[in-house]
């Protein structure tokens, strides 16, 4: 079996994240994502340039970045100025907006926004002027349309990703079941296109940990996981699979998780603690994550690509990164080429 694998890593202290991204790249990743969540992190784009400078083969860019915090324009210039940097390593990942949004006060993005705002970069790209909510608008310089990857999770979202996007990154989780669902709904939206589906670069969305015990591992993992169940299942629960009886556990999650939290670490916040109360952390880790021994992760990984995921882009949000990249780039990764 083989597979490929990302690492998503969010901007804390430079000099930590620059000795993460620096690694990434050294231990043979295939892509970086790199969080946008102004609220909590440090800016996106300078850390996007930053990786950029010190990095020599992985692909990067913002995984994800959002409609409404920056205006089409100004994410063109801004990730296409990255793209001078590493020609031809960049991406640009959108979503419809988590803690980033929430943090403001804001509503995530509607689907009619999303589709609007990634046509008009392509546009931009493309002739490098276009119409948006009503008004010309113009971006002169760049030479080169700098992929578009989708955050995705419920079946619409995944379709619309099929028609219009070059890459997709799939939050709704890791079960067979939900693996061939996701597949099919991007594959109906490319043909519905008239694009061919292989051509669109499709990563499954893992939270990661790895080490001597999955139970502590896992539990190291509580608050990731709650941030999963929150914006795969923020919307609608149609189509992604809930079990009837957790329903309501999951409603309640979504309500009461602290976006001022967000992917936060400690046992002893709020997010990680709700996930004990309502007994949720084995379903959310089955479903979510890539979690345990190096031996359980390689066993989660080859139950997925049977399903056909093959390309796995892992949010490390673990005390100790520079563990987690060396092991798994070591002990998992070596198994899958």
């Amino acid at each position: 079996m083989k597979a490929n694998f990302g690492i998503t890593l969010v901007p804390e202290k430079y000099t930590n994240f620059l000795e993460w991204v620096k690694l990434t790249d050294q231990l043979g990743y295939d892509i970086l994502g790199i969080g946008d969540s102004q609220s909590l992190f440090r800016e996106l784009y300078v850390s996007c340039a930053l990786a950029a400078l010190n990095t020599k083969r992985v692909r990067l860019g913002p995984r994800v970045s959002n409609p409404l915090t920056r205006h089409p324009t100004v994410t063109g210039g801004a990730i296409a100025s990255v793209d001078e940097l590493a020609p031809g390593r960049v991406f640009l990942g959108l979503g419809t907006g988590d803690s980033a949004i929430l943090n403001l006060g804001l509503r995530p993005a509607k689907m009619t926004q999303m589709r609007e705002y990634i046509l008009a970069l392509r546009e931009l790209f493309a002739k490098h002027e276009t119409v948006y909510q009503g008004r010309t608008i113009r971006l002169t310089w760049p030479t080169r349309a700098v992929p578009i990857y989708i955050a995705a999770e419920g079946p619409k979202t995944l379709h619309m990703a099929g028609q219009i996007a070059d890459g997709v990154v799939v939050g709704i989780g890791l079960t067979p079941e939900l693996i061939k669902d996701a597949l099919g709904y991007i594959r109906a939206g490319a043909r519905e296109a008239g694009r061919d589906p292989s051509t669109i670069d499709v990563w499954f969305l893992a939270k990661g940990s790895i080490g001597e015990n999955r139970a502590q591992v896992v539990d190291d993992l509580r608050m990731a996981l709650a941030a999963s169940a929150h914006h795969a299942f923020r919307f609608t629960l149609e189509g992604k699979h809930v079990p009837s009886h957790l329903v309501d556990k999951v409603e309640r999650i979504k309500r009461e998780y602290r976006t001022s939290e967000h992917e936060q670490l400690g046992s002893d916040r709020h997010n990680a603690q709700i996930v004990d109360e309502l007994g949720l952390k084995d379903f959310l880790a089955d479903r979510f994550s890539i979690a345990g021994t190096p031996k359980d992760c390689i066993e989660q990984i080859e139950r997925c690509v049977a399903a056909g995921a093959t390309q796995f882009w892992i949010s490390a949000h673990v005390p100790d990164r520079l563990y987690y990249l060396r092991t798994f780039a070591e002990k998992v990764i070596p198994h899958f080429k």
